[in-house]
């Protein structure tokens, strides 16, 4: 007979890979970039979560942040470094229109992908992309791959190619 507990701890070994897991990878592999998928059981929600399981620094985390167009269906996706917090004024001004953060339901119905898992690829509705240009100043990057306990490693080039987006000047200054 198994140990008490022997099940949850082989759960937590390997996450689930899910359908939004399974998109992420095709899309990768439709676009000719090489599967660099990884799990990890303790989980990649946050920029921080993510560094530390992944071993890199938390600049290096590539995160998807959804925002909604105000009169719009549109998302809007943000991918900045883990290290920077996104100022909506700046992305408002990019885009030419106010922006507001989304609700998770919201988020989810649109993207495919739960808040913590964003990837910045294979969303079901495709969102107009900005790519914070800090991102682009680092060597390699990290981005969710479809769910919490999901990432792909990547370039920024690459990451730019594959999202579709355009890099703007989005991260709040230092005051």
């Amino acid at each position: 007979m198994p140990e008490p507990g022997a099940a949850e701890q082989g759960r937590q070994e390997r996450p689930q890979e899910g359908g939004s897991v399974a998109r992420v990878r095709a899309a990768l592999k439709a676009a000719g970039h090489p599967d660099t998928i990884r799990a990890f059981p303790e989980g990649t929600r946050t920029a921080e979560d993510a560094a530390r399981a992944v071993g890199c620094s938390v600049a290096e985390i590539a995160k998807s942040l959804v925002f909604r167009q105000k009169g719009s269906a549109r998302p809007v996706l943000v991918v900045a470094s883990g290290a920077d917090r996104v100022d909506l004024a700046r992305v408002a001004a990019v885009l030419g229109a106010p922006v507001e953060r989304a609700e998770g339901r919201w988020v989810r119905e649109v993207t495919g992908f739960a808040i913590g898992g964003v990837a910045p690829v294979a969303h079901l509705t495709p969102p107009v992309v900005l790519v914070e240009a800090r991102v682009m100043a680092l060597e390699r990057v990290w981005a969710a791959a479809g769910s919490p306990a999901h990432v792909f490693e990547t370039t920024p080039g690459r990451l730019l190619a594959l999202s579709g987006g355009r890099v703007a000047d989005v991260a709040e200054q230092p005051r």
